[in-house]
């Protein structure tokens, strides 16, 4: 339940129907099947990996609350901050990374390996993936189910919320 409400797919599909706008093209199976892997090696390897890039998990942790924060000023403002050339599909940046497989999901199950075994946080992966494939095969559905009024209230609140996220990942690893 942890990763349903870090991962939060159903709060991020304002912005992926906006990234999908400006990428023409997302590919649910590609983008579900890099996010497995980068947790898979995240949750066996991350901490192996941070500690040899001399990264503590905290400066990790706020690295990614930045990211988060800046995506939502995106939302909430309806600016581009972001301004690189976009690939002809956002398949893999940025939606399985950082979106779904962000810092805050990571951090999260570097979290979860102190409380859990890893059979457990590999069932808990694979139904978050379950239901975020599910949502990006049926975004178009979703996209003309909310019709663009929606779509713009949901990506402002869930804005709010995600910029509430990175303030609170922030503030629990800047004093650490």
């Amino acid at each position: 339940m942890i990763l349903f409400a870090v991962i939060d797919i159903i709060g991020s599909i304002p912005v992926i129907i906006q990234i999908r706008q400006k990428t023409g093209t997302i590919h649910p199976e590609k983008a579900t099947m890099v996010a497995f892997l980068i947790m898979l090696l995240f949750l066996f390897l991350g901490e192996n990996i941070l500690k040899f890039m001399g990264i503590d998990v905290s400066s990790f942790a706020i690295a990614g609350s930045f990211v988060l924060f800046f995506l939502a000023l995106e939302m909430i403002l309806g600016i581009r901050l972001y301004r690189d050339e976009l690939p002809a599909t956002a398949s893999v940046v940025p939606i399985a990374f950082p979106l779904i497989a962000g810092a805050g999901t990571m951090t999260t199950l570097l979290s979860l390996r102190a409380e859990f075994n890893s059979l457990e946080i590999i069932t808990g992966i694979i139904l978050n993936l379950v239901l975020v494939y599910l949502c990006l095969k049926n975004l178009r559905f979703l996209e003309k189910l909310l019709g663009p009024g929606g779509i713009g209230v949901m990506r402002r609140v869930f804005g709010f919320i995600l910029m509430a996220i990175a303030v609170k990942l922030f503030r629990a690893n800047v004093g650490v």
